[in-house]
């Protein structure tokens, strides 16, 4: 069983930046990130393959969130730029056994504890 530990979350003003980390205790292949507010469903926020080859990210997201990986160190980053107070939520890192990256929270089989991301306008 690979755990996952997230770090990097925080208190932050509308327009600033945090990058999470989240580092595996063991090799994952396509790892993803993942975020909840109170009272939501879970959403996916980005992907990344094993070789960081493919991304994928939501559109909400996209052009101030990026998501990467270097496998030496068995970690994946988010870095969240542009934050708005909408991105508030548990921020969750998530792993499994295959390359294919994926949007669905279902196909993950690793989970991180979560790390909580708060923005204030």
């Amino acid at each position: 069983q690979v755990q996952l530990v997230e770090s990097g979350g925080g208190l932050v003003q509308t327009g600033g930046s945090l990058r999470l980390s989240c580092t595996a205790s063991g090799r994952t292949y396509a790892m993803g990130w993942f975020r909840q507010a109170p009272g939501k469903e879970r959403e996916f926020v980005a992907a990344i393959s094993w070789t960081s080859r493919f991304t994928i990210s939501a559109d909400s997201v996209k052009g101030r969130f990026t998501i990467s990986r270097d496998n030496a160190l068995n970690t994946v980053y988010l870095q969240m730029n542009s934050l708005k107070p909408e991105d508030t939520a548990a921020y969750y890192c998530a792993g499994r056994p295959s390359s294919v990256v994926s949007r669905e929270y279902r196909e993950y089989d690793y989970w991180g504890q979560g790390t909580q991301v708060t923005v204030f306008s």
